[in-house]
């Protein structure tokens, strides 16, 4: 991990941290670290959080531990400790990402899931309005992905969620696009416009997504027929330079947690658009160019494209959309 990488890596922590509620400040444009100085521990500091703790009312201190916990195991880093007034110190470690990449090739699909609300029991109450269907039904998807005993239960204390009616659509855009409409956006909020969804165009978010899946299949076959296959070398990790990529599936299962706690489908739909993005960037690096020959960096950056692909395919699954190997 490079500087440059650790820098956007603290920033992706604090964006994590405004999203979830935990930090109600402005994103820094671009967070500093440098080598740790005399009585620090590690490789390398930051000092972001005393500069965040004035806007966000609270002690540096406080604003460290916040980004503390949203860093530690983050790919790349080996240890997190707050030192002084709220100074963050970083020990890299030389596998960067691939204890996360070995993960979801375990996992699968199934990768994000958990048992954070085990124990935890959630019925809703009986809805006719079709968005409000769509919507409690990957909720409750969404739940049981976490360990909750969730369904329709009806009576006094039954949940509800608040959705703005819209229509659900199939016949008209199709299963996939027709979804995507209603879950893209918030509950809330007005469902997107179904029309442009069908336009295979980079604007169109549900193309990017499924464009992203259907580019790692191509990307595996085309690979098999240069003689390789996906295996994440130890190492080599160091060498991928993809902060955003690993950053945004190493965020996974702290997406689909809350989600689920928020009853909001929409944060896995905008947690899929930026797994996508990252892909979408990282992917001219993973084949041979010219007359290079495979080499243990090819066959690292192919499993991490790789688990991009699995951790779009079950997302897309979770919101009850497909996951195609060709568009």
């Amino acid at each position: 991990m490079t500087p440059a990488d650790l820098s956007l890596t603290v920033q992706h922590a604090v964006r994590r941290a405004v999203d979830d509620g935990a930090l109600r400040v402005d994103v820094p444009p671009r967070v500093k670290v440098e080598r740790a100085r005399p009585g620090g521990t590690g490789e390398y500091a930051s000092s972001v959080a005393l500069s965040l703790a004035r806007p966000a009312g609270r002690s540096a201190l406080d604003v460290a531990g916040v980004l503390k916990e949203r860093l530690q195991g983050a790919p790349g880093i080996l240890a997190v400790d707050i030192t002084g007034p709220g100074f963050l110190n970083f020990t890299l470690r030389r596998d960067a990402g691939g204890d996360l990449v070995r993960a979801i090739r375990t996992a699968g699909s199934a990768y994000g899931h958990g048992t954070a609300l085990a124990g935890t029991v959630v019925r809703f109450g009986e809805v006719t309005e079709s968005r409000a269907e769509v919507v409690i039904e990957v909720v409750l998807r969404l739940l049981r992905s976490q360990g909750a005993d969730a369904g329709f239960g009806g009576g006094e204390g039954s949940e509800r969620i608040h959705v703005r009616p819209a229509p659900y659509a199939p016949h008209l855009l199709g299963v996939d696009a027709a979804r995507w409409s209603l879950l893209r956006a918030a509950p809330q909020d007005r469902a997107l416009d179904g029309p442009p969804l069908l336009v295979q165009h980079e604007r169109n978010s549900l193309f990017r997504v499924r464009y992203a899946h259907a580019r790692v299949r191509r990307l595996l076959v085309n690979a098999a027929q240069l003689g390789f296959s996906p295996s994440y070398d130890t190492e080599c990790g160091t060498d991928l330079h993809a902060p955003e990529l690993l950053g945004v599936l190493d965020d996974h299962p702290l997406v689909l947690l809350a989600a689920a706690r928020h009853r909001a489908p929409d944060r896995v739909a905008r947690h899929l658009e930026a797994t996508a993005d990252a892909l979408l960037a990282f992917q001219h690096t993973v084949l041979p160019l010219g007359d290079e020959k495979p080499s243990a960096a090819h066959r690292s950056r192919l499993a991490l494209a790789e688990a991009a692909g699995t951790v779009l395919a079950g997302g897309l699954s979770l919101l009850g959309i497909s996951a195609p190997d060709q568009i």
